[in-house]
């Protein structure tokens, strides 16, 4: 296997820190990317990686994140986009977006453009971290996503889950002919912090001692994130394909495969930033 540079954001725990400590002892050359620098640089230290903070609530901070990577990295194989998370209230980031939306879909969105001359050069993988919330919470309105009109916290995250898959879809189509492989995945219901921040219902089934009846491990849930990393695309997965349980998922919302909606999707991301 050959050793590979791989951008790993929401890093410092969960999912991520536990690819990041897994590939790192594979030999990939790993850097993570996290909100809070404590946690953050404990993980660096721990696996031995490089490491860098921003908050995907300020784009700036994104775009910054971006060029110092650049600069360090001018060929990048794989750009795993795993930081997310579902809020609480509706509230605004500094930039004037929606948080859900912004942190989920507008940042990975800024952060893949900023960098492609590095993914480019290294033909990379880019890898989306959905959830099956795209399925199961989202009433996608393509005239309403910042939830202005109507807002909940888990129809807020269904929708930016769901726009992961299409922003992997369309990336594909304007992509793929330069070498860029893009995939999503949902990586099953992890045992993390994951909505702490929450007042919905999803914050009692991660954050309560009761989690362990219906979740599954950080390892067990990086596990695909790993397999596309380290996967051939067009030989162990089928690029701008959206994966459950190491296979094509069969279940999925109607938006998908809707070619119009994804690239409108992307016409209207790239205003907004």
């Amino acid at each position: 296997m050959s050793r590979k540079t791989i951008v790993i954001t929401g890093g410092s725990d969960g999912i991520g820190a536990a690819a990041a400590r897994r590939l790192a002892a594979d030999g990939h050359e790993v850097v993570i990317v996290g909100r809070n620098p404590e946690k953050t640089a404990a993980v660096a230290r721990e696996v031995g990686i490089a490491h860098h903070v921003a908050d995907f609530a300020d784009l700036s901070q994104v775009r910054d994140l971006a060029a110092t990577l650049l600069r360090a990295h001018p060929s990048i194989d794989v750009l795993a986009n795993n930081a997310g998370g579902i809020m609480g209230h509706r509230e605004l980031t500094v930039d004037g977006h929606e948080k859900t939306h912004q942190v989920n879909h507008l940042a990975p969105f800024v952060l893949t453009m900023e960098l492609m001359p590095a993914l480019e050069a290294g033909r990379a993988t880019v890898i989306q971290t959905s959830s099956a919330a795209a399925l199961r919470f989202s009433d996608f309105d393509i005239e309403d996503l910042q939830g202005e009109r109507d807002y909940a916290p888990q129809t807020a995250y269904g929708n930016a889950k769901l726009a992961n898959i299409l922003f992997a879809e369309e990336l594909q189509r304007r992509y793929g002919d330069r070498g860029i492989a893009p995939v999503s995945f949902h990586p099953g219901l992890v045992a993390t912090g994951f909505a702490a921040g929450t007042t919905h219902y999803m914050r009692w089934l991660y954050q309560t001692p009761l989690k362990r009846l219906f979740t599954i491990s950080a390892d067990e849930g990086a596990g695909q994130l790993v397999w596309l990393a380290t996967g051939e695309p067009g030989v162990d997965f089928a690029p701008g394909r959206y994966y459950e349980s190491y296979k094509v998922a069969t279940k999925v919302a109607r938006e998908l495969g809707d070619a119009a909606l994804a690239r409108e999707l992307w016409e209207r991301s790239a205003t907004l930033v």
